[in-house]
């Protein structure tokens, strides 16, 4: 999070010690007890104080002296925000993100964790060869047709670029509350009977509020930033984290992050490739037959989203211990849960219901690849386990996004759900197994990945037992009529009795 200070901040080294005290100043200060603890107090109490030529308390101060405090609260929460100054900065939402720095974090994060480069000719051929062979081994495993794209080749930043429009519009309903959330617990820092007696306030407050919930929003985009930047480094593809990441049809590899997912592998190179492709073919023919389907996974986890609430109370704490000397240590409260969404009963019910989608989506693809690469690739086995070992475990990256967004970015049943799809197709062959995608009221439920073979047996269990519920509750809310109906005309015997 911390960022080099411009040179516009470093302090004048011919400044009489008269002058306006700086926020590095005032933060040494709170340190040796002489002054407030709040540094955003600290740089208020220059009004109170006197320190900073401003007039004593009651006295309106001049407007060079307020040009210079302006200045220096903007430096502050350029500092706080990690981007530069919060003045210049513009956005194209209510969040309060600016998706241009959060880009250019993501990239620069890239670019830390090793070399990225540009596929050359022969990655691309080699990826090219893959999907041919990839997508006329998926003709015979399933009833969707090819996708009109051809498989690209990217590097670690062309995934960053091209998958930045789905996660901004997923994040943008986090970011907005997280705005929301730091200008309130930021506001208290302005409530002190002190500083609102002061003159000077009505106006800074007014000119502060919405630099309050910019320096939150981009706290909240350079720590997203980074964690794409590190998920980049992770992906081997456009949807191999389940989510409809490219534009619609638009497949893709990563050869970089492919020959990282190899090493170490008994397993030829191009056998890994030809793996990967067919999975992620397997997804992309998915999500363009599927019309409802790529719609449906992005709708959950915007709803999810907007149900967010985020600790105040944790940002107030740390808002309160702030030190603008010391933005690592924000940085690592940050990481280390500060901006923490709570998950609501109702967040809890859309989250089964992704889980169980992408489960569902991740088990379809293992089962259908498990039975196109059955009579060609004997390392598919092995291949397919260790893919399913990654997804259970999960990465760093997938840490950050799940204390971040509070949305963990693996399915947890996709093993299960692989049972299912193979009983289906073994009961009721391809075509049968392919028709459940028709509308999502027939898909299997969580409670179908408990009893597959449940599911299979009859298409209309499941309706047989949500029958079988409602008329169970029926029958109680009518013995419960009964039961008060007979209390009633208990409690009017018992009253007539009295009267005689």
């Amino acid at each position: 999070m911390a960022e080099d200070r411009r040179p516009d901040d470093q302090p004048d080294p011919d400044r009489e010690p008269d002058d306006a005290t700086g926020p590095d100043e005032a933060a040494r200060s709170d340190k040796a007890g002489d002054g407030p603890a709040n540094p955003l107090e600290a740089l208020f109490s220059q009004l109170a104080g006197g320190n900073a030529g401003l007039g004593k308390p009651g006295e309106p101060g001049n407007p060079q002296d307020m040009n210079a405090l302006i200045g220096q609260l903007q430096n502050a929460f350029a500092m706080l925000g990690g981007s530069g100054s919060i003045f210049s900065q513009t956005t194209e939402t209510g969040s309060g993100v600016n998706w241009d720095v959060t880009k250019d974090t993501a990239r620069k994060a890239v670019a830390a964790l090793g070399p990225d480069p540009t596929p050359n000719d022969r990655q691309r051929r080699d990826i090219d060869q893959a999907a041919s062979i990839a997508e006329v081994w998926l003709d015979e495993a399933m009833i969707f047709p090819r996708t009109a794209g051809t498989m690209r080749a990217w590097s670690r930043a062309d995934w960053v670029e091209q998958t930045l429009p789905v996660w901004r519009r997923l994040v943008e309903p986090v970011a907005s509350h997280i705005a929301d959330a730091m200008e309130g617990a930021l506001s208290f820092s302005l409530d002190s009977e002190e500083l609102q007696q002061l003159p000077q306030m009505a106006g800074l407050e007014q000119m502060l509020r919405p630099m309050l919930r910019t320096s939150g929003a981009s706290m909240f985009g350079l720590q997203l930033g980074q964690a794409l930047g590190r998920l980049a480094s992770e992906v081997v593809g456009a949807t191999d984290i389940g989510l409809p990441l490219s534009k619609p049809g638009q497949a893709a590899l990563l050869p970089t992050n492919v020959e990282a997912f190899g090493n170490g592998l008994d397993q030829e190179q191009s056998d890994v490739l030809l793996y990967l492709a067919l999975r992620e073919a397997a997804r992309q023919r998915l999500f363009a037959a599927v019309p409802w389907l790529r719609e449906q996974v992005l709708a959950l986890v915007e709803e999810y989203a907007r149900g967010i609430t985020i600790d105040t109370s944790a940002l107030e704490e740390a808002v309160g211990q702030i030190d603008p000397n010391n933005l690592e240590e924000l940085g690592r409260s940050l990481e280390g849960g500060l901006f923490e969404p709570q998950k609501t009963a109702e967040q809890k019910a859309t989250l089964d219901r992704l889980e169980t989608m992408l489960a569902l989506i991740e088990g379809w693809v293992d089962h259908v690849v498990t039975r196109a690469t059955s009579k060609w690739m004997p390392a598919a086995d092995a291949l397919a386990e260790t893919v399913r070992r990654n997804r259970a475990s999960g990465g760093p990256a997938e840490a950050t996004f799940a204390t971040l967004v509070g949305l963990e970015l693996r399915p947890r049943r996709m093993r299960d759900a692989a049972n299912l799809w193979a009983a289906l197709t073994e009961a009721r062959g391809v075509d049968g197994r392919d028709a459940v995608w028709s509308h999502p009221d027939v898909l299997p439920t969580s409670a179908d990945l408990d009893d597959p073979l449940g599911f299979v047996s009859g298409e209309t269990k499941t309706e047989d037992s949500d029958f079988d519920a409602a008329l169970a509750e029926l029958l109680d809310a009518e013995e419960r009529r009964d039961e008060q109906h007979d209390q009633d005309s208990k409690d009017d015997q018992d009253g007539g009795a009295g009267k005689e």
